[in-house]
């Protein structure tokens, strides 16, 4: 059911983007040689969850625009995740996972408001686990590489802002990845270009 939402969600916005494009003509700027600071954008993510599954995510990140079709950037992880799940009375099952990390990732915009992007990380990982028994035991903390590679869209707000909501999956699926084995879904507000 949920992934019949996803496409139902998905069809809107790229049939709303589609408008959007047909609407506008694309004018491509004069060339300019050298850095030019108006190509620099800054955002990233900020996501929060609580409940039995409870995380935090802060991970600013600042790129730069080279042309229409390509972009790249780097940036920082903060993730802090913890899972609790209750057995009776007084027995509970928790996990607590700590990762901050680097990052860096390049774009292409094969069409104006959709991306491509891969993002290596290399990120440090810790944790604790409390069993049902009262005993824990501490993760060994190490650095886990990751390769997320994603898909997603750009939303203009006016000016130069812009909403981007992207589906990315971690290509090398280390048992330690803070991202697991499935696909994951990001938004995140960009400012600049």
């Amino acid at each position: 059911m949920a992934m019949k939402h996803f496409a139902l969600a998905a069809s809107l916005l790229f049939g709303t983007l589609a408008v959007q494009a047909q609407q506008r003509p694309v004018e491509e700027p004069p060339a300019q040689k050298g850095f030019n600071r108006d190509n620099l954008f800054f955002g990233g993510n900020f996501g929060l969850s609580f409940g039995h599954y409870t995380l935090v995510n802060v991970s600013p990140q600042i790129g730069y625009r080279y042309n229409r079709y390509l972009a790249a950037g780097g940036g920082v992880n903060f993730l802090y995740s913890s899972f609790k799940r209750r057995y009776n009375v007084g027995a509970d099952y928790k996990e607590n996972y700590g990762n901050a990390g680097l990052n860096i990732f390049g774009r292409v915009y094969p069409i104006e408001y959709l991306l491509l992007q891969l993002q290596p990380e290399a990120n440090y990982v810790w944790g604790k686990i409390k069993y049902p028994d009262g005993t824990s035991a501490r993760l060994d903390p190490q650095v886990v590489p990751s390769l997320l590679g994603g898909a997603g869209a750009v939303i203009p707000t006016g000016g130069r802002g812009s909403f981007v909501a992207m589906v990315q999956y971690d290509l090398l699926q280390n048992d330690r990845s803070p991202y697991q084995n499935r696909a994951f879904y990001t938004f995140g507000y960009n400012v600049g270009f």
